[in-house]
């Protein structure tokens, strides 16, 4: 069974990725003390500008100074940069003077990912907010994770302002996105004008500061209330982030509802009913700064006596010690939905990376970790993630931040199974996936996750698109088309898929297919009864449990000579031929051998009878018999080999 982690106390520590500041700039200390406070956050599809247009938000209210080196400042993790994806959620305060406006706002901006994976960042996020941005690149228009991120401000009941980025490029296409936002998101573009900017270049910012002042509804009892009357007996705090620093202790990120907090008050958790002490707060500008006070309507951190990550609950309420509040509504935590093993290429190396591994977990609460012990591979950690980006990222944080080689196994997903007698367990791990000898005596159902999916696509590749979705066992459940005058028509299309199907190639197929041009997304659908097998892979007649898999009875075949094909080209040759076989239960799906050295006994005898080389050749063959005999079962495959097999770049390009 799957367990959340406990790291025990704060022994554990991460490299410092924050710094802090006791003493800051006058100017900004006065500011946070404002009449008029707005929560917001940008939403978009990935790559459609969010990140630089928060750049440019932060520059035109002085928070940062105009530089032209000044791009992806709140991504603070080096695979962000890298990749150029936001993956953690950040919060930012900055001031806002509008020459409109009597007064100075105080702006609580949350940047947050823009992929399918990180959903659960961007729910947890909007939670706080009252409004959102929501980016549409122009010469793109609407995509999948738009109509995704759009559906979750909506369920969250923010004000949503669409603005469309890169309105200067000659590429863009203004007309076709205003009838996409109304034909596909049912935004009144006549009531509700999107705003038309270039983050890149600046242009068209300044009105999106004015109308976020202008749109975005103030808490209640915060807009235009002096400070004396701001603070009402009751604090009331939501977490919605917290992380480990090295320094400074656990970091919990809030968001005050009611009341005010300050240093050295007694707060209380509401979930676990303990009690910390305030030692520092602040807000972030960008970089962490003290402040002596958070009041309703701001998004800051505390730091507290608190010594456990696992204390900071996610969707938890604080309230002062000694008041009797009614806790805020907290949200559901993330379920993992892909599943993978994480072994050291060296067993010696196991401590190491066991303590790298929770180091990095400290600072991500979606991943569920559990040891595992295999035989071909050693020990190691089976660890639950988002999705397959959340994995990679992972992988990637793991071998750059800590010097890792790490073997990642092929990305599983949660099986149901149904006992006879009615028992459900969930499965995640192909060893412990019952035989099919089990399943014709105990089971009485295997069930799969599926997801619907949400494909946008040029109409030039629907056919493509749905030979794909078909291919991946794909249920189509609706499809529509949006054009205009100017542009080609796109597709947006609904399917039903089983997530097995979408962990491995499927992104890498639809890009392929659709020549860069489709985008994908999905939300959790329902389990449904399917034909599942377990496979195992046989070398030398004895199981390599690293290697096993769960799939439909339909791919069956074909992933097993696919993978044969691989083990074959990945196990190094021996003295002795070598039969890897692919199985379900007792039936060999596909067979491949691995030939043996040959060295040529007879080189040496210049003439004589032939049954002088025969006997030669025959005391080979008995050689080799005997070698066969005392080797069987114990070939060593080398991690190299692992590496080749299970890597799953590999398996796409299969």
């Amino acid at each position: 069974m799957l367990v959340r982690r406990g790291l025990g106390r704060a022994q554990r520590f991460v490299p410092p990725v924050r710094s802090f500041h006791s003493t800051p700039v006058p100017r900004r200390t006065t500011a946070y003390d404002l009449l008029d406070t707005r929560t917001f956050s940008i939403i978009a599809h990935i790559d459609h500008g969010k990140s630089t247009l928060a750049d440019r938000l932060l520059e035109l209210t002085g928070t940062i100074p105009r530089d032209s080196s000044n791009k992806q400042v709140l991504d603070k993790l080096k695979v962000e940069r890298e990749r150029g994806i936001t993956v953690k959620s950040q919060a930012v305060s900055m001031v806002y003077r509008d020459p409109a406006q009597p007064r100075p706002t105080l702006l609580n901006l949350i940047d947050t990912p823009g992929h399918v994976d990180f959903a659960y960042e961007v729910r947890r996020s909007l939670s706080v907010c009252q409004s959102a941005l929501l980016v549409v690149d122009a010469t793109q228009g609407i995509q999948a994770q738009t109509i995704s991120v759009f559906k979750i401000a909506q369920q969250c009941g923010l004000v949503v302002l669409p603005v469309l980025n890169k309105t200067d490029l000659p590429a863009a296409d203004t007309p076709s996105c205003l009838a996409q936002l109304r034909d596909i998101l049912g935004i009144d573009t006549d009531a509700q004008p999107p705003l038309l900017v270039s983050a890149k270049t600046g242009q068209g910012v300044p009105e999106v500061l004015q109308a976020l002042v202008a749109r975005t509804p103030a808490l209640p009892g915060v807009d235009g209330v002096s400070l004396e009357q701001r603070q009402p007996p009751g604090l009331r705090a939501l977490v919605f982030d917290s992380w480990y620093d090295n320094y400074r202790g656990v970091i919990a990120l809030v968001s005050i509802t009611d009341g005010a907090v300050k240093k050295g008050d007694t707060i209380v958790s509401y979930h676990r009913g303990k009690k910390y002490e305030v030692l520092d707060l602040g807000v972030n500008n960008p970089e962490p700064v003290s402040t002596p006070i958070l009041r309703k309507g701001q998004v800051g951190w505390l730091i507290t006596t608190m010594k456990d990550t696992e204390e900071a609950s996610i969707g938890d309420t604080f309230f002062r010690h000694g008041e009797r509040v009614e806790p805020l509504p907290g949200f559901r935590p993330a379920l993992p939905t892909v599943f993978a093993g994480i072994f050291p290429t060296d067993k010696s190396e196991f401590l190491k990376l066991e303590d790298a591994i929770q180091r990095l977990c400290i600072n991500d609460r979606s991943i569920t970790l559990q040891k595992e012990s295999m035989t071909a591979l050693g020990q190691g950690y089976r660890l639950g993630f988002l999705g397959t980006l959340h994995l990679d990222v992972f992988r990637q944080r793991l071998e750059d931040e800590y010097g890792h080689e790490i073997l990642v196994t092929t990305p599983t997903v949660p099986f149901r199974i149904t006992y006879r007698d009615g028992t459900q367990v969930l499965c995640s791990n192909p060893v412990d996936f019952p035989d099919e000898s089990i399943r014709k005596t105990h089971i009485a159902q295997l069930e799969e996750p599926t997801v619907i999916g949400s494909l946008v696509c040029p109409e030039d590749y629907t056919g493509a698109m749905m030979e794909l979705c078909a291919e991946h066992r794909g249920e189509q459940l609706d499809i529509d088309f949006s054009a205009s005058a100017t542009a080609a028509a796109q597709v947006h299309m609904q399917y039903r898929l089983p997530l097995a199907e979408i962990v491995t190639d499927f992104f890498d197929k639809l890009k392929s297919r659709s020549s860069g041009f489709a985008s994908f997304d999905y939300e959790d659908g329902d389990y449904v009864p399917s034909d599942l097998v377990k496979m195992q892979f046989l070398v030398a007649g004895t199981p390599v449990d690293a290697l096993e898999l769960v799939l439909h009875r339909s791919k069956a075949s074909l992933v097993g000579r696919a993978f044969v094909r691989r083990l074959k080209d990945a196990i190094p040759r021996q003295q002795f031929e070598i039969k890897i076989q692919a199985c379900v239960g007792s039936k060999v799906l596909a067979s491949e051998t691995l030939s043996a050295y040959r060295k040529d006994v007879t080189a040496g005898l210049y003439g004589g009878h032939y049954e002088r080389k025969l006997k030669h050749l025959n005391k080979q063959k008995e050689g080799k018999k005997r070698l066969k005999a005392m080797s069987l079962g114990k070939v060593q495959l080398p991690h190299k080999s692992f590496m080749e097999i299970l890597d799953t770049r590999a398996q796409r390009s299969s």
